[in-house]
């Protein structure tokens, strides 16, 4: 990632284009929501939020394929995309919105201290899915818990950003 999008010019990029978001979290487990609310006026792009930690749950509210999670385990490139997509979907679904108009964003990987389904600490998956396309970004971090977990916010913030730079 070239640029660095702080959170108040990345809502500001998505409402310029008619844009809201929705956020499917793991391993940042409320984290980006909340650094997205911190920013005053978040509520013109910001739909919502679905922490899912557990796989059932991403199962569950985010229509992660429980064979997929079951083969691959929680940090995967394709269940932080159904991650994207499901929330993405269902969001735009709860609130009557054009799911052409909102942008999924999702986390999933190891913040520490263990290793996770084969995962090293500090892999993590970022996925888009918007009607520009979806995408997958996967990171390695550095540093202990929070540090990780951090990173995976701006890294969250800075991948979506590149899309309107």
């Amino acid at each position: 990632m070239s640029n660095q999008t702080s959170p108040s010019q990345l809502l500001e990029l998505l409402a310029a284009q008619g844009l809201s978001l929705a956020l499917a979290e793991s391993l940042t487990g409320g984290l980006l929501s909340s650094t997205l609310v911190d920013v005053s006026g978040a509520s013109r792009v910001l739909l919502g939020s679905i922490v899912a930690y557990h796989s059932d749950l991403k199962h569950q509210l985010l229509g992660v394929s429980r064979t997929l999670l079951q083969e691959q385990g929680a940090v995967d490139p394709e269940v932080v995309a159904q991650m994207a997509a499901g929330v993405r979907t269902k969001l735009a679904n709860a609130t009557g919105t054009d799911d052409e108009r909102v942008v999924g964003l999702a986390t999933t990987g190891v913040a520490g201290p263990d290793i996770q389904d084969g995962k090293a600490v500090g892999t993590v998956f970022i996925g888009i899915s918007a009607h520009f396309g979806d995408y997958v970004y996967p990171f390695e971090f550095s540093g202990d818990r929070q540090t990780i977990r951090a990173e995976a916010v701006n890294a969250a913030i800075n991948a979506l950003g590149e899309h309107f730079n």
